[in-house]
């Protein structure tokens, strides 16, 4: 038997790693649920957050769940601002949001228009609203477990996509959403705002590591 100086002969396991566990996440709506809902937001000075919305994205954070911003933006595609400045805005968001101690983990807007806007941008694609696809890649991005997770919006596509997904989609009554006609579609729940609507969510995953 040959023995080697200076080394253990101890047959040593391997240490093995554990998966991180995907973590869920509350998809947000943007205009008309964080902030006020103003047409087509291609001016800085348009951007105001609700009442509540810092405090409702700092409970997202404070519970473990990701705040992801999930948004079609087509006025991109028509030509009224283009994708550097939803960049912008999105930065000034965030900026104003961490004033008030709070963060969203990752932004995703779609630029697409079935039928309007120009060049490559007029497109039915699979991440416009109430398509599902910009969660789903959110999903793969940021570990995600989408059947853990909500979708907050002021409109019907907002839920639809929530659901769609294999998550939960829940309705404010801000924005286009204090007259929305839900037609076939069903909200796991209706909340006043945004913040209503994540202590909802908060009062259900009680227990829920």
């Amino acid at each position: 038997m040959t023995s080697f100086k200076g080394l253990d002969n101890k047959v040593k396991p391997m240490r093995t790693l554990k998966p991180m566990r995907p973590s869920p996440a509350v998809f947000l709506d943007r205009d008309g649920t964080i902030n006020e809902e103003v047409g087509y937001l291609d001016r800085m000075d348009k951007l105001r957050l609700l009442p509540g919305a810092a405090e409702a994205v700092r409970l997202i954070n404070r519970d473990g769940m990701k705040a992801v911003v999930i948004t079609n933006q087509s006025g991109i595609g028509r030509g009224m601002f283009d994708e550097a400045f939803v960049m912008e805005v999105h930065a000034e968001m965030s900026r104003r949001l961490r004033k008030e101690g709070a963060a969203i983990d990752g932004y995703y807007f779609c630029p697409h228009h079935p039928t309007e806007g120009i060049g490559g941008y007029r497109q039915s694609c699979p991440c416009r609203k109430p398509a599902p696809g910009m969660l789903l890649r959110a999903a793969a991005e940021l570990a995600i477990d989408l059947s853990r997770s909500y979708m907050i919006g002021d409109m019907p596509k907002d839920v639809e996509a929530g659901q769609r997904a294999g998550g939960k989609g829940i309705l404010v009554r801000t924005g286009y959403g204090q007259n929305a006609d839900l037609g076939a579609v069903t909200p796991d729940h209706i909340a006043p705002d945004i913040l209503a609507a994540v202590r909802w969510i908060l009062a259900r995953r009680e227990g829920d590591p």
